[in-house]
């Protein structure tokens, strides 16, 4: 497998994400930038000190802690709970009622107290058309089904989220080995060229160009240092953490891999449960709709009572039989509402697929192009960078080369490999977007 070593694929997600890193604090000439760089020597800063002394973080347990602590899976948790709840309730079957009638008294004449009064108790029950309730439990257990699937899309989703970003903390820590690696290359060349100087051999002015090149340099560090801060904080946020608990993230950013055809990798569309949970939708708006045409056939209500007459002292038995007439209301409105949201599933459905294919075929794209930039990079432009690295800095020490050739060889080499990091950047978040959406790991390593 590639950078996700030690894992199962992030499975599948809506949209993959590819985080890059932010870009602030480009100079503190003015007071408010010394004020906005004092903060960030004494917030940020303090932060990536106490990174290097906590605990290193793996992929694995970064997706164990996301998918346990992030707010948005709490809550739609809870969405399931109350769908669940909602079905229990579709199956509950009407109360009966009790009712007590008093007739005949507290009137005029005959009617004046209560010698003849008639008493009425009478239990009633509503007793529905049959089907409606089977439909109502149909259309909540498929609503249960649904966010179920829903769920699974969004834990996927925020999964392969905190793939990309683990990524992204990951190439921010190599782009500050890469800085470190080229102001070693400068701290080195300023002893020699304060002795050149001193010899005569070069001019002072040479050595301002040195330190404003490494004054440069740290500046970009600096920045790129802050960089690395905000995605520690995004990945403690997706993780549900209020603020980065752990050290270094752990992962090979070089390694790579063959990934299969983008026929292989589209022929598993189908499967996503982006799309399965229309399916579970259909089921709920099929039962929906067989609830809207049942609407119309009326309840009966049946009662059974006794009554009491006071003038004479005889009981009797009171039956009732009731039930509406759907002459007016025959619900239509809701059926063509119940028979459009049905049809607007197949809609929908379209529509996240084709979202879908979109965002698979951008990815693997992108996972191709990054694919053959590295291997120009790694075939050519890297190793001859190297040399020529190698060789004007041998031959600056003899007098042989510039100044000006020597930083151009140092910048050459960062920038180069600053531009296979990018590229291995967005091949590694490419796979996770890809590994998130089909569920599938790609390739082998090589």
């Amino acid at each position: 497998m590639p950078f996700l070593l030690g894992r199962a694929p992030v499975s599948r997600t809506f949209i993959g994400v590819s985080l890059r890193a932010r870009r602030w604090l480009p100079g503190c000439r003015t007071q408010r930038g010394a004020i906005a760089a004092a903060l960030v020597v004494g917030l940020i800063l303090p932060g990536i000190a106490l990174a290097q002394s906590a605990r290193p973080l793996r992929m694995s347990e970064a997706l164990r802690q996301a998918a346990t602590g992030n707010p948005r899976l709490a809550a739609a948790r809870i969405e399931i709970d109350m769908a669940y709840g909602r079905r229990v309730q579709a199956g509950a079957i009407p109360n009966p009622e009790l009712s007590f009638e008093l007739d005949n008294a507290l009137g005029s004449g005959a009617y004046r107290d209560l010698k003849s009064a008639e008493t009425t108790l009478l239990l009633s029950q509503v007793i529905e058309f049959r089907g409606k309730r089977g439909a109502r439990i149909a259309a909540g257990s498929a609503e249960v089904d649904q966010f179920g699937w829903q769920l699974e899309a969004l834990r996927l989703e925020i999964l392969t989220d905190v793939a990309a970003t683990y990524i992204n903390v990951a190439a921010a820590q190599r782009r500050l080995q890469v800085y470190d690696a080229h102001l070693g290359a400068l701290d080195r060349l300023l002893p020699l060229l304060r002795r050149r100087v001193e010899a005569g051999a070069s001019s002072p002015a040479d050595t301002a160009r040195a330190e404003v090149a490494g004054d440069l340099l740290r500046a970009d560090r600096e920045r790129a240092s802050a960089a690395l801060a905000v995605a520690r904080l995004e990945l403690a946020s997706l993780m549900g953490l209020p603020k980065p608990n752990f050290g270094r993230v752990v992962g090979d950013l070089s390694r790579t891999s063959r990934p299969p055809s983008l026929a292989a990798v589209l022929a598993m569309v189908d499967g996503l449960p982006q799309l399965v949970r229309w399916t579970a939708l259909r089921a709920q708006r099929d039962a929906e709709l067989i609830l809207a045409r049942l609407k119309p056939y009326p309840d009966m209500r049946v009662s059974a009572g006794w009554r009491h007459y006071n003038d004479t002292g005889d009981d009797a038995v009171r039956l009732g039989l009731s039930f509406s007439l759907p002459v007016f209301d025959r619900n239509t409105g809701g059926i063509i509402e119940a028979e459009a949201a049905r049809t607007k599933v197949e809609a929908d459905r379209a529509a996240g697929k084709a979202a879908l294919v979109l965002t698979l075929g951008r990815a693997y794209e992108t996972l191709v192009g990054s694919l053959r930039e590295l291997d120009i990079l790694r075939r050519s432009a890297l190793p001859n960078a190297r040399r020529a690295q190698e060789a004007i800095e041998q031959g600056y020490e003899q007098g042989r080369f510039t100044l000006l050739e020597y930083l151009d060889v140092q910048n050459t080499v960062t920038q180069a490999s600053l531009r296979e990091l990018e590229a291995l950047l967005n091949y590694h978040i490419a796979v996770a977007t890809i590994e998130g959406l089909t569920g599938a790991a790609l390739g082998t390593s090589k």
